[in-house]
């Protein structure tokens, strides 16, 4: 296949009673609210019929669990570079609680203690993006909302701080792609 018609579909996964309150969800392995798994099977209505050279998954559940109740279950594989921002002491935390602490605190300018830098899950996406180009067609990844903005923001190469600019709802698909040589974004959030 000519890999500048390749396309990168990235789906996060449903909700979560964390990511409904805003709450950072980072290495804490919730499962999807049962709204979360209404909008993951219709993610499987909306892929029907979709084939990916490659499908690579996170390994927390509910990437997976988004995963299989989307269709792609048994050929994904799961890949640690896909595992959500590990927030570290803010892990479970929302930002206006964190604020309380530290008003201007911003996630990505300000990082995380005690967790991972938006460069270190940056140099991770670039392994995922390596793969991603080998593949000999589509590929669909199942993640996470920060992971995947970094992600893009990499697969676009800006700077992976440059994720701040990509809002990401749970259960969406977006998908990355090129127009001529130039990797673009073709869908986003939808």
């Amino acid at each position: 296949m000519d890999d500048l018609k390749q396309q990168v579909w990235i789906m996060r996964h449903g909700e979560t009673e964390w990511s409904k309150t805003g709450r950072h969800t980072g290495r804490t392995d919730l499962p999807l609210t049962d709204a979360g798994r209404e909008s993951a099977e219709a993610l499987a209505q909306r892929l029907s019929g979709r084939e990916f050279a490659l499908v690579l998954v996170s390994p927390l559940g509910r990437a997976q669990e988004t995963c299989r109740l989307a269709g792609y279950g048994k050929v994904a594989q799961v890949t640690a570079d896909l595992r959500e921002w590990d927030y570290g002491d803010y892990e479970g935390r929302t930002t206006p609680d964190i604020r309380k602490q530290h008003p201007a605190w911003y996630l990505w300018d300000d990082g995380v203690p005690n967790g991972e830098t938006v460069e270190q899950v940056g140099a991770r996406v670039q392994r995922v993006i390596g793969e991603i180009l080998t593949a000999p067609g589509d590929i669909g990844l199942f993640a996470h909302g920060h992971v995947l903005r970094i992600l893009t923001a990499c697969w676009l190469k800006l700077n992976p701080n440059a994720g701040r600019l990509f809002a990401l709802d749970t259960g969406k698909i977006s998908i990355l792609g090129y127009e001529h040589e130039t990797r673009v974004i073709k869908q986003w959030n939808c």
